[in-house]
């Protein structure tokens, strides 16, 4: 494996291996990998001197993510220094080249080399814990979830029940109440209905039937 392919490794595996002619970028992240001696994110307690800002919308407010990792506005200043100063070269410009000119420019600005490796390992690190930290916090969200639809659906399924049963019940209430009806209904008919009509009429207790 040649030293280019080797470097990204110093730095704990944030970094993924990229074309030749393409720096190398942050590796993307989702859950978290099992922590091993050769590839161990810092712990997020270790990164962040303060808690981070949730990203609203999945949108990441960086500035406010690097304050959170104690990175100063400096800092910070420097590696976008370096990075707009790598921006403005043309694409085909050799990597040498731009390492020569890029290096040159900083040093005009009075801007040291290590500070600004320094900061940006820093970002990087910054940039990996919000990851995690985020991967973490959305694995509890679909845990509490499932818990609580798990629940639900246990509710759903008794008040399901419950309605079963009530309307078994009813059609059992309907059934023997009809059985009753024909049985005194045969009492009714013995008389006839022109006796059942008048003694309706005439009684206060009773109701007359729905035409």
């Amino acid at each position: 494996m040649t030293d280019k392919k080797n470097w990204g490794h110093t730095v704990i595996g944030w970094f993924i291996e990229s074309d030749d002619n393409q720096p190398p970028q942050a590796a993307p992240s989702t859950d978290p990998p099992p922590p091993s001696a050769e590839n161990a994110a810092p712990a997020v307690e270790q990164v962040f001197v303060a808690n981070p800002p949730a990203a609203i919308d999945g949108k990441v407010d960086f500035d406010a993510v690097f304050t959170a990792a104690g990175i100063a506005d400096e800092d910070r200043g420097r590696v976008t220094k370096a990075s707009d100063l790598l921006g403005s070269l043309p694409p085909d410009t050799p990597v040498v080249v731009k390492k020569q000119i890029v290096e040159a420019s900083l040093k005009a600005f009075g801007v040291p080399i290590d500070e600004i490796i320094e900061a940006a390992v820093g970002e990087i690190q910054a940039l990996e814990g919000y990851i995690r930290a985020g991967s973490a916090d959305t694995q509890q969200v679909l845990a509490d979830a499932e818990k609580r639809i798990r629940l639900y659906e246990d509710e759903i399924r008794q008040l399901r029940g419950i309605m079963e049963q009530r309307v078994a019940e009813q059609q059992s209430v309907v059934k023997a109440c009809n059985d009753k009806k024909l049985s005194v209904q045969q009492v009714l008919e013995f008389f006839g209905q022109e006796a059942v009509s008048r003694v309706v009429r005439a009684s206060a207790k009773l109701q007359s039937p729905d035409p």
